[in-house]
């Protein structure tokens, strides 16, 4: 039974006749009138008591009359329902990582954002990247990448990848001939990092800090393209993840090499209030973040 029936037993009913019946449902009596015997017809009953001025229904009519009630109840309900999660869908993030590694790929991943989601309104914060967590605690920031979870309650962790950091260095570094690194390789030698403070360099705070190694130079170089031509000239190591420098043309002079025997892995969360977790528009982002980051 199409919905125009519904519609159509439903306005009768509330209007009493086929005059204004027609004005609300801007069709002509004749059209109403052709519509209800087709309706009968297929039905097989009647479905209003027919008078000069009121129309009634029968008892059949009335339990149509009371589904098309329930129809549109629910359709009206469900677009209400739609309505509010497109609103829900809309949303500024404003973003930032503890590791200035991903400040290299989360151009492109919000460029995949802003075709999928376009309501989402994505701001990368460069401010200080080892006070991502209280800027979260403080609504400056929204999500913050980190390499371990914090402690406050207020907030959530959301593991989503594991990686692994390599020294890079030149082929010709006395170096290239070990199987692997120990820290105390690191320690007569000029190792180039992003940024200070040392606590917030992956490979010092879990791997040289507590060996209590350091290395003779440290130098913050906050461009990458710098950095590496400088280990292209043998003048330093720096340690990063393999994805951070696939966007990069890496010289044929340039090796990676394993930190200790097992290598220096580490774990990245998104951390992002409790309160605000299970909005629409930060759900999708961290479903994505999730799909395209473990892909």
């Amino acid at each position: 039974m199409e919905l125009k029936y519904f519609r159509l037993i439903k306005t009768i009913t509330e209007e009493g006749n086929l005059v204004n019946s027609s004005e609300r449902l801007f069709l002509t009596q004749s059209a109403l009138s052709h519509q209800l015997k087709d309706l009968e017809e297929r039905l097989g009953f009647k479905v209003f008591h027919r008078s000069r001025n009121k129309w009634v229904l029968t008892d059949e009519g009335t339990e149509l009359y009371k589904l098309a009630n329930r129809l549109f109840n629910s359709i009206d309900e469900s677009f209400s329902t739609i309505k509010s999660i497109k609103e829900g869908s809309k949303g500024s993030i404003k973003l930032s990582a503890e590791c200035q590694s991903f400040f290299h790929t989360i151009p492109s991943f919000i460029q995949k954002m802003g075709m999928l989601y376009p309501e989402i309104e994505i701001d990368i914060s460069l401010g200080a990247t080892h006070q991502t967590i209280s800027q979260v605690l403080s609504d400056e920031i929204d999500i913050a990448i980190v390499t371990s979870i914090p402690g406050a309650k207020e907030l959530e962790s959301i593991k989503v990848f594991e990686d692994e950091i390599f020294a890079v260095i030149h082929k010709e570094n006395q170096l290239n001939s070990l199987a692997y690194l120990d820290a105390s390789h690191f320690s007569n030698n000029h190792l180039l990092i992003n940024s200070f403070p040392l606590e917030g360099v992956a490979v010092y705070e879990h791997f040289l800090k507590p060996n209590k190694i350091n290395p003779i130079k440290i130098s913050a170089i906050p461009f990458t393209e710098i950095t590496l031509s400088m280990i292209e000239a043998n003048m330093g190591i720096m340690c990063a993840p393999k994805w951070q420098l696939k966007s990069f043309k890496l010289s044929e002079d340039i090796v990676f090499k394993r930190i200790s025997k097992n290598g220096l892995k580490r774990m990245h969360y998104l951390v992002v209030k409790k309160e605000h977790r299970n909005k629409k528009y930060i759900h999708d982002f961290i479903s994505s973040f999730e799909e395209d980051f473990l892909s």
